[in-house]
């Protein structure tokens, strides 16, 4: 069975850096697409970056474009997003999941995902 379980979050003040882990279990990163999304309260859930397991080329949204690097380490089967130069408006609950080669929806559609973590808090405030 798939498993991803999120780490990193925490407290951070505006212009902070934070680097969530995603460490995936029950299935190697070479076959599985991941992508972050986070959700602030009263908002919808919104992808902020993925990556292709096969390219391993990145996309983000244009909100975190240039402050955002996502990653990955293969030998630990595990994907990063480094979160650098962060706001207020970051501040949400963030999660990681695992997109299926088969999925028909655009990358930033959780719809297209199949195994979620269970998320990591990320405030930004001073």
């Amino acid at each position: 069975q798939v498993q991803l379980v999120e780490s990193g979050g925490g407290l951070v003040e505006p212009g902070g850096s934070l680097r969530l882990s995603c460490t995936v279990s029950g299935s190697t990163l070479d076959s599985s697409a991941i992508g972050w999304f986070r959700q602030a309260p009263g908002k919808e859930r919104e992808g902020i970056s993925y990556i292709n397991s096969r390219t391993g080329n990145p996309d983000y949204a244009d909100s975190v474009k240039g402050r955002f690097t996502i990653s990955r380490d293969s030998a630990k089967n595990t994907v990063y997003l480094q979160m650098n130069s962060l706001k207020p408006e970051d501040t949400a609950e963030y999660y990681c999941a695992r997109r299926p080669s088969f999925s028909v929806f655009n990358w930033n559609d959780r719809r297209g995902y199949n195994y979620w973590g269970q998320g990591t808090q990320v405030t930004v405030s001073s």
